[in-house]
C-alpha cells in the first residue's frame, strides 16, 4: 500500500534491520571486550618475571649465640611452610570448601562460574562467589578486593597465568602461606601458632576445620573474638569435607559435636627485650624498614640466653628489695618517693600516688671478642622501653677513678707513692670554694696509691687529679672508649660527669685484655631469606690503647678493691675467681655502680631512680651494685675454666715498705708485695727502717710516728 510519503515498509523489514544493528553492536562490543582483555593480559597483569619471583613478606628473626630465638619483627606474621609439611586433611578441607574442581580447571572454573552467576541473578543478590583458589591467590598477590568487573577480569586472567607457571601443589602452598587468618597471622604457620600454639604438622582435624573456616571472613569467624560464629564456620567446613567423601557421616557427626577448642599463646615481649630492641634499631638503620619487617632476615647475635636470665634475676631481685625498703620507710604521701599517676584513680575519682620505680641496668661483655653476653635496660620493658644500659647518661661516682689512676700509672706514678688523705679546699675563680670530702667523712692521712683506690678515698683522687691535670684523665677515658663530654675540672676525679654503662663496661675490659680495646659487638651475622650472607662481623676489631704493663698494674690495683676494699662483698658471697673492679656512688647515694671483670668477662651494673633522688643513707655501690655483679659472675663462670690474669714481660715484683715506698728491709713492719713497671721500680732500701746490719743503736732507734695532720690544705687556681 502506498502513502503520501512513499511505499509502505513491512514490519518484518524493521525487525530484520534492528537485528542486524544489534548484531553489529554486539560484535563491536565483543571486539572491544576482546581487545581490552588482550590489552589487560599483555600490559596490566603481572609479568612472567614477577610470577616467577613471588616473594611473600617474611618476618625477621633474632637469635642468640646458641641459635635460640629471641624475637621476631614483622608487619605480616608469616613463616613459610612447604607443601610436604601440610597435613593432608588441611589441603582436602581447603579444596572441599573453596574449590572442588581445583585439579581439573586451568585457573577459572567456568561451570561453577555460570551456575553461581545464574543463581545470583535469579535471587537478585550475591549468594556465593565463584573464585577458584588460584583466583583468590592472584587477588592476594597482585590485586585488590575492589568489586569491579575489570578487577574480576584481571583476577581471572592472572589466575590463568599463575596456572601456567606453577604446579597445583605450589599454588596450594603459596595460598596457605599467603592467606591472612586474622589476629596478625599471615600464613598457616602463624595461624597455627596464634590460635593453637602448635606447629602446622601437629594440627588435628578440627583444628584444620577452624582455620579453613576463617578464610571467608577472618575477623568475623575468629575463634577468639566470635567463638559461636567460629563454631558454625568450622561445622560448615566439616560438612563440605563429608560431602566430598573424605569422612563418613558418623565421623562428621562426632567431629561437629565437639566443642570449640583453641590455645592461643601468652603475649610476651620476647627474650632480652632491651637487647633485641637495640638490634632492631641497628637493622632498621642499616637495611631499612621494608627489609627489617618483610625481608625474612635471620640475625645471629652475641647474647647468651642463660646469662641474660642470670643478669635479669640478679638485678630484678635487688631492685625489688630496694623498692620494698622504700615502701616500708616512706609513706605513700611522701612527695620525694611517690608520684601522681593521673590515669590511676580510686573509687572517689581522685588521682593516686604511686611509689617511684627503682630502675637499674646491667651489661656483660666477653673480653675475648667484645660480645655483649647480657643486657638489661630497666626493670620492665613493657612499662618503659628506654634502655638505661645504652641510652642513659649517668654519674659514675668513684667508678670513674680507674681512668684517673690509669693516667697516673702510665705517666710514672707507682702503686706505692704516698698521697695525703687530708682535707683540701680549692679556690676556683668565678665559683664558690670546692671542699671535696670522703664517703665516711674521715681522713687517713698519708696512704699509698693502692690504698687510695682500694678504699676509694676521694681526697686522694682529687690530689692525683691536681697533679696530672683533668685533661690527662679525660684523654685516657676517651682513649679507652668513653665518648661523652667530660669537663676538665678537679671534681671529675669523683665521677661527676655523665657516662653510659655500655661504654664503662667496654672501657674496663681494656684492663683484663692487656691494654687492648675491643668495641662492643651485638650482631655476628645477618643472612637473607635465601641464606645469602649480608653481614659478617665475626672478625674481632682490636686497638691497643694502653701498654700491657700499665694495664697489668691497674688490674693489680683493682684486684685490691675486690679482695679487701669496697668490693670485698663479692668475696663474702663466694666469688673466688681472680677479679678486679670498682664501686661507684654519686652524691647523696643517688647512683649505685659496680663495674668489674675476671680474665674472661667484664660486667657492670647501675641502680637508681630516673631522677636524682637518694636511694637512702648508706645505699651505695658496695651494698647494691656488688651483689648484683657477683650473682651474675657466679652463674657466668660456673662452666668456665679458672684462669688468672696474664702477666706481660716488663713487670717487676718487690716487697716494699708502705711508710717509705722503698724496698723493704728486715726492720720494716708494714710490708706489701708490690708490682712495678720495669724501669720504674724502687731500687733504694727503706731509709726509715734501715736493715739491722746497718742500724746504729746509738741513733736512738726508730722514729716516732708522725701524728695525723687534718689541717685543710688550700689550693689556688
Amino acid at each position: 500500500m502506498a502513502t503520501k510519503y512513499g511505499k509502505y515498509r513491512k514490519p518484518g523489514n524493521r525487525l530484520r534491520n534492528s537485528a542486524i544493528v544489534l548484531a553489529v553492536l554486539s560484535l563491536v562490543f565483543m571486539g572491544v571486550v576482546i581487545y581490552r582483555t588482550y590489552v589487560i593480559y599483555q600490559t596490566e597483569l603481572p609479568s612472567f618475571e614477577q610470577l616467577h619471583n613471588i616473594e611473600p613478606s617474611l618476618k625477621t628473626k633474632i637469635y642468640d649465640r646458641n641459635g635460640i630465638l629471641l624475637k621476631e619483627f614483622y608487619t605480616e606474621n608469616r613463616v613459610l611452610t612447604p607443601y610436604k609439611d601440610l597435613p593432608p586433611h588441611l589441603v582436602d578441607m581447603l579444596l572441599a570448601s573453596e574449590d572442588r574442581a581445583f585439579y581439573s580447571h586451568w585457573g577459572i572454573d567456568l561451570r561453577r562460574l555460570f551456575i553461581v552467576a545464574a543463581n545470583n541473578i535469579l535471587r537478585w543478590r550475591i549468594t556465593a562467589g565463584a573464585s577458584t583458589v588460584t583466583q583468590q591467590l592472584s587477588r592476594m598477590l597482585f590485586l585488590t578486593r575492589k568489586q569491579t568487573i575489570e578487577r574480576k577480569v584481571k583476577e581471572a586472567l592472572t589466575a590463568i597465568k599463575i596456572e601456567r607457571n606453577y604446579s597445583k601443589q605450589e599454588i596450594i602452598e603459596m595460598y596457605l602461606n599467603q592467606y591472612y587468618f586474622g589476629r596478625g597471622a599471615y600464613g598457616i604457620a602463624a595461624a597455627s601458632h596464634t590460635f593453637f600454639s602448635k606447629e602446622v604438622s601437629e594440627l588435628g582435624t578440627n583444628d584444620c576445620a577452624i582455620l579453613i573456616g576463617l578464610l571467608p571472613a577472618p575477623n568475623i569467624n575468629s575463634p577468639i573474638t566470635n567463638p559461636e560464629k567460629s563454631l558454625r564456620a568450622r561445622n560448615r567446613v566439616l560438612y563440605s569435607y563429608h560431602q566430598t567423601g573424605y569422612i563418613i557421616k558418623d565421623q562428621y557427626d562426632s567431629l561437629s559435636s565437639e566443642p570449640l577448642v583453641i590455645s592461643p599463646p601468652e603475649e610476651k615481649v620476647g627474650i632480652a627485650p632491651y637487647f633485641t630492641e637495640t638490634v632492631r634499631k641497628y637493622v632498621l638503620d642499616t637495611y631499612g624498614e621494608d627489609v627489617l619487617y618483610s625481608g625474612g632476615l635471620k640475625v645471629f647475635t652475641s647474647l647468651d640466653v642463660g646469662l641474660q636470665e642470670a643478669a635479669e634475676n640478679a638485678l630484678y631481685k635487688k631492685i625489688d628489695s630496694l623498692r620494698a625498703r622504700i615502701a616500708r620507710k616512706y609513706s605513700p604521701d611522701n612527695p620525694t618517693y611517690t608520684m601522681i599517676r593521673p590515669d590511676t584513680v580510686d573509687e572517689y575519682g581522685d588521682s593516686l600516688r604511686m611509689y617511684r620505680p627503682v630502675q637499674g641496668a646491667f651489661l656483660a661483655i666477653d673480653n675475648a671478642n667484645g660480645d655483649v653476653l647480657a643486657m638489661v635496660g630497666g626493670r620492665s620493658f613493657e612499662k618503659s622501653e628506654f634502655n638505661r644500659a645504652v641510652q642513659s647518661r649517668l654519674q659514675p661516682g668513684s667508678c670513674f677513678k680507674p681512668f684517673l689512676y690509669t693516667a697516673c700509672i702510665d705517666n710514672g706514678f707507682r702503686t706505692t707513692d704516698i698521697i695525703d688523705d687530708n682535707p683540701i679546699v680549692l679556690d676556683i675563680p668565678g665559683t664558690k670554694q670546692y671542699r671535696p670530702h670522703n664517703f665516711d667523712s674521715k681522713f687517713l692521712g698519708p696512704i699509698t696509691i693502692r690504698d687510695g683506690i682500694r678504699l676509694s678515698r676521694n681526697l686522694v683522687a682529687v690530689r692525683l687529679m691536681l697533679k696530672i691535670h683533668p685533661e690527662q684523665a679525660i684523654f685516657y677515658a676517651h682513649k679507652m672508649g668513653i665518648t661523652t663530654d667530660l669537663p676538665a675540672v678537679p671534681a671529675l676525679a669523683l665521677g661527676t660527669a655523665d657516662v653510659r654503662l655500655i661504654e664503662m663496661v667496654s672501657a674496663f675490659s681494656v684492663f683484663p685484655n692487656s691494654g687492648i680495646h675491643i668495641p662492643p659487638r651485638m650482631v655476628h651475622r645477618i643472612v637473607d631469606r635465601y641464606g645469602r650472607e649480608l653481614e659478617n662481623n665475626t672478625a674481632v676489631r682490636k686497638e691497643e690503647v694502653l701498654s700491657a704493663q700499665t694495664a697489668y698494674i691497674m688490674v693489680s690495683l683493682m684486684r685490691s678493691v675486690v679482695d679487701g676494699g669496697t668490693g670485698r662483698r663479692s668475696r663474702w658471697m663466694g666469688f673466688t675467681r681472680p677479679a678486679g673492679g670498682k664501686t661507684g656512688t654519686s652524691n647523696n647515694f643517688c647512683d649505685n655502680w659496680f663495674v668489674g671483670y675476671s680474665p674472661q668477662i667484664t660486667a657492670g651494673t647501675w641502680i637508681g631512680f630516673e631522677k636524682k633522688i637518694s636511694l637512702g643513707r648508706n645505699q651505695d655501690g658496695a651494698k647494691n651494685g656488688v651483689p648484683v655483679w657477683t650473682e651474675f659472675m657466679l652463674a657466668a663462670h660456673d662452666s668456665l675454666p679458672v684462669l688468672d690474669f696474664e702477666e706481660p714481660d716488663g713487670i717487676v715484683h718487690a716487697d716494699v715498705c708502705l711508710e717509705s715506698g722503698e724496698l723493704a728491709t728486715d726492720r720494716c713492719v708494714n710490708v706489701r708485695a708490690e708490682v712495678f713497671v720495669e724501669g720504674n721500680h724502687p731500687t733504694a732500701t727503706c731509709h726509715i727502717h734501715p736493715s739491722a746490719n746497718l742500724y746504729d743503736a746509738k741513733s736512738g732507734g726508730r722514729e716516732d710516728p708522725v701524728p695525723e695532720d687534718t689541717t685543710e690544705e688550700r689550693v689556688h687556681f
